[in-house]
């Protein structure tokens, strides 16, 4: 089988904003205009086509990055709705690096916001090729030129506009298109915005439209010598040459061109798509795929005659078919019941169904090409972040990196009934999510589950209910501290034990190390002369890993430590693995308590968006809560305050401010780094934790 579209027209995209910047309604107007669907659905109502969790549905934001395909100008475009809010990150995350260009979205109103830089530096760590649509120009307040040059300054983008709007606000009436030189009106019964009227720019905007057309052409001809000397001598440039320069400068990310519109009162979103299709890559613009181990020089062209090469980027529970693995392929192609190979796990499967998506909807397909984005059954042992490929010529490519979980939570099952069934989800879950994970406190006997925020873990345990129909309790949010030591000190650990027949004999000499916030665990083999075997040296780095998961601090990880093994004995008989593992997890826990054990909390970035009037309650709840302000800044009517604050203290702070600011302030968080305790504190909440460990 051959394909229908060939790759230069295919487009994988993705929609990246601030939480209620309006993705999931540009994504719906997207749909309509390209005859996916034929009746729009509105967020606030409940039923956008993009967002068809439940959860997404009553609280009206997005939490899970949804997949569609649509066609466009004989253009096949796969298209990402990623979250706004940071608690989902991982969405966008993953969504990025397996995307070939994006959008991103700004409120008219609101500019850059918190999470607007967020993913736009996901976006610039994967070299993403972007295009910018300023949203809700007509909302009171939109200012179209400020939140360019926001986007410019802020964002250090060299951001360019491809139309002007005409009017703003109420008065919000159309655009002119900078490369055509045409004004395209919109009507306000224009029936879902298909019908729109091209036509001769009204003279009184003559002037400024001519200042930013210059502005695009002078921007584009930067980026062509031949095209700058055409410029200089004649003043301008054709259409396709303008298109031409244009796109090439945007997909090697020297320029962001820039569209606006109302995408709720649907306007400017067809200039929108033309955009998408004129100016973000097609696969074959994108560099060739490489193996993520810089030893091998292997890598894949974007071919369907290549070898079979594809990434796993996100996994779904679904009730009707089971697991449900979404993966985009860079390289061959892949047909329905065939075999692949998990380079990363080194596991042979095979293919079930191939499925191209519609948000929870299907089609499905017999084969699969480079550059699709699809979805297949029948892949149980594969993870986010997996390669797929052929087993003759495999391929290992750079996995996704997730940021760790800082917000915990204990969860127990209502009874021991539900205890498989609380099992069986949480698993479940943390295979969709690697920002979530499931661990099990031996010292406490109890279920932890960690995420990246309070919501997170709020929508993860609605969904054990609801979807799971699992009956569970939930503790208060524990916050992930650590431990770590200020003094460098040495000693011993020795393990002897003799119980009739072969003991155990181990006996090391080590020297404890701090370093460096951040710089985690490092391990120093300084034994000389053979005063400890060689087969023995891995078993002590390993106890020593082993002790530091439970500090005997507070119990808590162990982290920016080193650790000089430089002499010990051993006995010729008795000495094993499991013997130097022991005198290693020894010393450990006789020299960290004489080393100014320290204990570490989490620190967050947190931003508050806030109306002038309650400027000064907002300074004074951060530093209520040990926070300190690090930057003040005004944006249009808001002030914008920095600070860092002890994630211990934001638990409830949602709720607080909405008191605070009469619901008109809001705020974003995200882990930054981790800080000491101050000592009372600490001693409270090492005694705390004693306490609860003597009570379970």
């Amino acid at each position: 089988m051959t394909r229908s579209i060939t790759l230069d027209r295919v487009r994988n995209i993705g929609i990246m904003a601030h939480i209620d910047a309006g993705k999931t309604t540009c994504s719906e107007r997207i749909l309509f205009y390209a005859g996916k669907i034929h009746k729009v659905g509105e967020v606030h109502d409940g039923a956008a086509v993009m967002d068809w969790m439940e959860q997404e549905q009553e609280r009206g934001i997005t939490i899970t990055s949804a997949a569609t395909s649509l066609t466009w100008r004989d253009h096949q475009i796969s298209l990402i709705d990623t979250p706004g809010h940071v608690d989902f990150t991982v969405e966008v995350e993953r969504s990025l690096r397996v995307l070939d260009g994006a959008i991103a979205l700004f409120c008219a109103v609101g500019g850059v916001e918190p999470q607007s830089e967020t993913v736009w530096r996901q976006s610039e760590k994967y070299n993403v090729p972007k295009l910018a649509f300023i949203n809700k120009m007509d909302r009171t307040g939109a200012d179209f030129f400020s939140v360019l040059g926001q986007i410019q300054k802020e964002l250090g983008a060299n951001a360019i506009p491809v139309v002007i709007p005409i009017g703003s606000e109420e008065n919000f009436r159309g655009i002119i298109d900078l490369v055509t030189m045409k004004a395209v009106m919109y009507q306000e019964d224009n029936q879902w915005g298909k019908n729109f009227v091209e036509e001769d720019i009204p003279a009184e905007l003559q002037e400024e439209a001519q200042t930013w057309r210059t502005h695009l052409l002078e921007k584009c001809a930067e980026q062509d010598e031949v095209l700058l000397d055409k410029f200089l001598e004649e003043g301008d440039l054709s259409e396709d040459e303008t298109r031409k320069v244009l796109r090439k400068a945007t997909i090697a990310r020297e320029v962001v061109p820039v569209f606006c519109g109302s995408a709720f009162k649907n306007k400017g979103v067809q200039r929108l798509l033309d955009g998408v299709v004129a100016y973000l890559p097609s696969p074959l613009d994108i560099p060739p795929v490489i193996c993520a181990e810089e030893k091998e020089a292997n890598q894949r062209p974007p071919s369907d005659d290549a070898p079979f090469s594809a990434m796993a980027f996100k996994i779904m529970s679904d009730k009707h078919m089971g697991k449900l693995t979404f993966i985009r392929i860079y390289s061959g192609k892949l047909e329905q019941g065939a075999a692949v190979y998990n380079s990363t796990r080194d596991k042979r499967q095979r293919i079930g169904r191939i499925l191209r998506m519609h948000a929870i909807k299907q089609e499905a397909l017999d084969v699969a090409y480079t550059g699709d984005i699809v979805g297949i059954v029948g892949l149980s042992d594969t993870r986010t972040g997996d390669t797929l490929c052929n087993e003759d010529e495999p391929i290992h490519l750079m996995p996704i990196e997730f940021p760790s979980p800082v917000v915990s939570i204990s969860i127990a099952p209502e009874s021991k009934a539900e205890n498989e069934k609380l099992s069986e989800a949480l698993y479940k879950l943390a295979e969709e999510d690697p920002t979530f994970t499931v661990n099990y406190d031996q010292e406490t006997s109890e279920t932890i589950i960690s995420g990246m925020g309070e919501l997170h873990l709020d929508i993860i345990v609605d969904r054990l209910r609801r979807e799971f129909k699992v009956k569970a309790e939930v503790g208060r949010p524990e916050v992930a501290y650590r431990e770590t030591l200020t003094t460098q000190v040495d000693g011993e650990g020795k393990y002897v034990k003799q119980s009739g027949g072969r003991g155990q004999y181990g006996h090391v000499k080590v020297r404890l190390i701090p370093r460096d916030p951040g710089q985690g665990f490092s391990f120093i083999n300084s034994v000389v002369g053979g005063r400890i075997p060689s087969n023995f040296i891995p078993s002590v780095e390993r106890g020593f890993v082993k002790a530091m998961l439970a500090g005997p601090y507070a119990g808590y990880p162990v982290v920016d430590v080193a650790v000089e093994l430089y002499d010990g004995t051993y006995h010729d008989v008795d000495s094993s693995d499991v013997a130097f593992q022991e005198a290693a997890r020894l010393a450990f826990k006789n020299l960290f308590m004489k080393a100014n054990p320290e204990l570490l909390e989490p620190i967050m970035s947190v931003e508050v968006v806030t109306p002038e009037d309650f400027m000064g309650a907002v300074t004074g709840s951060i530093a209520q809560r040990r926070g300190r302000i690090e930057k003040m800044e005004s944006k249009g009517n808001a002030k914008i305050i920095e600070g860092m604050v002890p994630l211990s203290e934001m638990f409830g702070y949602a709720n607080h401010l909405r008191t605070l600011t009469q619901g008109r302030a809001a705020f974003t968080m995200q882990f930054e780094h981790y800080e000491a305790v101050p000592f009372s504190l600490a001693e409270e909440i090492v005694k705390k934790r004693k306490e609860q460990n003597k009570v379970r």
